[in-house]
């Protein structure tokens, strides 16, 4: 039987793989546009995403709107998920035996959506995406092809709030995402 997004999302919310799950108020699936070209992996949600069950939803996920807007892109354009669905304690790097045991979310998520660019939003993501040893800091804004796909990495969001010096270079990263969007998928700055 062929996998539909109702069917993923009604699997994932019955999920117990993990710890995680016993302390969720919410799953937090995904939300953005179910047959974008371009996808926006973070690593896990945060207290709000959590408490709302959608991802980027306070603070980090207002910058990463105002981080789209720059490049002429929104929420409707693009789909946002995380490695991880459930929220970890005091917001800590999702462990990897966490990340394994959502692995296959992300996995699906990929084959329905088939999107020509993967976006990871962080260390998290990139190591789980590109390469285990991935280093944000010297590798942000580099282009990789991963599994047919172009796949980048720029700092997350709440690092960007943490640190008002990675702003300029995360700018630059963003140009290049716009160029990489307008070679690979144009369709997607066709309408609007």
């Amino acid at each position: 039987m062929a996998d539909s997004w109702q069917q993923l999302k009604a699997d994932c919310a019955g999920c117990t793989r993990c710890a995680l799950h016993e302390q969720r108020h919410n799953l937090v699936f995904g939300v953005g546009n179910e047959h974008a070209r371009v996808l926006l992996v973070g690593e896990g949600p945060g207290e709000q995403e959590d408490l709302q069950g959608e991802p980027f939803v306070g603070p980090a996920g207002k910058l990463l709107d105002d981080m789209l807007e720059m490049i002429d892109l929104d929420r409707t354009k693009v789909y946002i998920a995380n490695i991880v669905k459930c929220r970890p304690p005091r917001n800590r790097d999702p462990l990897f035996v966490e990340q394994e045991s959502c692995a296959e979310w992300l996995r699906r998520q990929i084959a329905l959506l088939d999107p020509a660019i993967i976006i990871c939003l962080g260390r998290i993501a990139a190591m789980a995406l590109i390469r285990e040893n991935f280093r944000i800091t010297r590798e942000h804004g580099a282009w990789y092809t991963i599994n047919g796909r172009a796949c980048t990495a720029i700092y997350h969001p709440s690092a960007l709030l943490r640190d008002l010096s990675k702003r300029p270079e995360t700018f630059e990263d963003l140009r290049g995402i716009r160029q990489q969007i307008r070679a690979i998928c144009p369709e997607v700055y066709a309408n609007g």
